[in-house]
């Protein structure tokens, strides 16, 4: 029950959504799970086949304890076949294979169900495949694919499946995941609100210029709050040496206007009576973003924002 409350907190439509089918009756033999990476796809995935399997439900929820979950989620179950990329794509014979198993009856009970993971990376042979078994899928058989990128899947597939949108997580959810994976408090609650993706923040965090791009915005910042005039020397000998191309300098003054943005809460819930210098210098660092976006030089941006604040 403990994971049934979790993945109604990450996606409560979506979970809405399954628990209707289950109460209903109405199970659709293939299903496609669409949204960003980190939003719940495999989890809810796992979570409606244990629904399936599992021996002792608990006010029509998988109970998680009886011998069926708990293989489910060790993947050890006979009946329920998992295929993942086999290196940089899903290959024929990887779903040919398929094809063959599940012309078996299943092991334990009448059913079988298969869940492709990154199912985008089907090739056009396995995809072709694949097609032909939904066209005339056995009986007791359900399908799973997951993707990050729906287009890449076949119109033909779509077509033959029940497409479930998975909603980008909200900024909250998104650092409390982040979080999840070691990441610090403070550094996934950065992330969460510049990336408002699970995938694209987990990668940042690993990429270690980005751990030296965070503390050079924040000593610019730090400058820039104290009005110290170190900031602009502080631009030509580290920022621009630090920011090379554009996405990394789009980068610089995203990360500026987040620390500018929590300076200022701090200071409005503090009621302090300088809350107009970072509304300022918050107005400054947008506009700084648009120059950039019109190929404005980053230095000379950088350098006009400086002036503007600490000379102003």
């Amino acid at each position: 029950m403990e994971e049934a409350k979790r993945l109604q907190t990450i996606q409560p439509i979506v979970f809405r959504q399954l628990q209707n089918s289950f109460e209903h009756g109405r199970l659709a033999h293939a299903y496609l799970f669409e949204g960003d990476q980190g939003t719940g796809k495999a989890e809810l995935a796992l979570w409606f086949v244990k629904h399936l399997f599992c021996l002792n439900l608990q006010e029509n929820m998988p109970c998680e304890k009886c011998n069926n979950c708990l293989r489910i989620t060790s993947k050890d179950h006979p009946d329920v076949v998992e295929i993942e990329p086999d290196g940089q794509s899903i290959k024929v014979d990887q779903i040919r294979a398929l094809q063959s198993e599940l012309t078996k009856s299943g092991f334990e009970s009448a059913k079988k169900v298969v869940l492709i993971h990154q199912a985008e990376k089907m090739n056009v042979n396995s995809a072709n495949s694949l097609l032909k078994f939904l066209e005339e899928p056995p009986a007791n058989f359900m399908i799973i694919l997951e993707t990050q990128s729906l287009g890449k899947i076949l119109p033909t597939i779509r077509s033959r499946c029940q497409i479930i949108h998975f909603q980008a997580l909200s900024t909250a959810r998104l650092q409390s995941r982040l979080e999840a994976e070691q990441i610090s408090a403070k550094t996934a609650k950065l992330l969460a609100n510049l990336t408002n993706s699970y995938g694209k923040a987990v990668e940042i965090s690993k990429d270690e210029w980005f751990n030296e791009a965070r503390e050079v915005v924040i000593q610019w910042f730090n400058y820039l709050d104290k009005n110290d005039p170190q900031a602009f020397i502080y631009v030509q000998k580290k920022l621009t040496k630090t920011f090379k191309d554009k996405a990394q300098q789009q980068f610089a003054f995203e990360m500026l206007a987040y620390f500018v943005k929590e300076k200022r809460d701090q200071v409005m819930k503090e009621n302090q009576t300088n809350l107009e210098n970072y509304n300022h210098l918050l107005e400054e660092v947008l506009l700084a973003s648009q120059k950039l976006e019109a190929n404005v030089s980053f230095q000379n941006i950088a350098e006009q924002v400086t002036l503007r604040i600490v000379f102003a």
